[in-house]
């Protein structure tokens, strides 16, 4: 099995490069999935928030508020600290059980052996914990990533900024980069950039297994 970490800054589209890559043949995780799975309503991460931060972060069903956690996440370091310390032991279990399921099914060459981790806030100590054999980035500047945010999600300009903030540096991700997605331009663009990738991926993982 080969692991590649696919990550971006907030606006860069690593949703979309994720749903190429799952098109092309790989086995794609998503670990925001993951991470709205791992607080539902009865589980031990969701038992833990609302001893930390209170019933106002809950909506009236019992689930989590995820607007208002993070509105308070976002704008206090300490409480994104206090948040992740609860959310990523359930995130990391939740993803093993996943990664189990794709080497079942490897055995019985349903899939290919490559599995893409997307993973928002991807650091060098995230990369070492999860064994990862290489971080794709995909790269947009701010202003582009900014007016995605703004104009075709329609999110506030204050909560985007404050998310931005909150993630480490398009300097600091290139650098843990081992391959660069382009999301400059427009989709076709990009399709081109993710097919370039997968031959690159599909090199790497016959690498690692000869």
């Amino acid at each position: 099995m080969y692991i590649s970490g696919l990550t971006g800054g907030i606006g860069s589209g690593k949703s979309l490069v994720s749903s190429i890559f799952s098109s092309l043949g790989a086995n794609c995780i998503d670990c925001d999935v993951l991470a709205r799975k791992a607080v539902e309503p009865g589980t031990q991460a969701c038992k833990e928030i609302l001893s930390r931060f209170g019933a106002s972060v809950f909506s009236a069903d019992g689930s989590l508020d995820r607007q208002k956690m993070a509105q308070i996440a976002f704008n206090d370091s300490q409480a994104l600290s206090d948040l992740n310390e609860i959310t990523h032991p359930a995130v990391g279990n939740l993803m093993a059980q996943e990664l189990a399921k794709i080497g079942e099914l490897e055995t019985t060459s349903q899939r290919s052996q490559i599995v893409i981790l997307e993973i928002p806030l991807l650091t060098s100590s995230t990369k070492q914990k999860y064994l990862l054999d290489s971080v794709i980035v995909v790269d947009a500047d701010e202003e582009t990533r900014f007016s995605r945010l703004v104009n075709s999600r329609k999110m506030d300009v204050l909560d985007v900024r404050a998310r931005m903030a909150a993630q480490i540096s398009r300097d600091d991700r290139l650098a843990l980069s081992d391959y660069v997605i382009d999301n400059s331009s427009d989709e076709e663009h990009l399709k081109l950039e993710v097919d370039k990738c997968w031959a690159w991926l599909k090199s790497q993982a016959f690498s690692k297994g000869s």
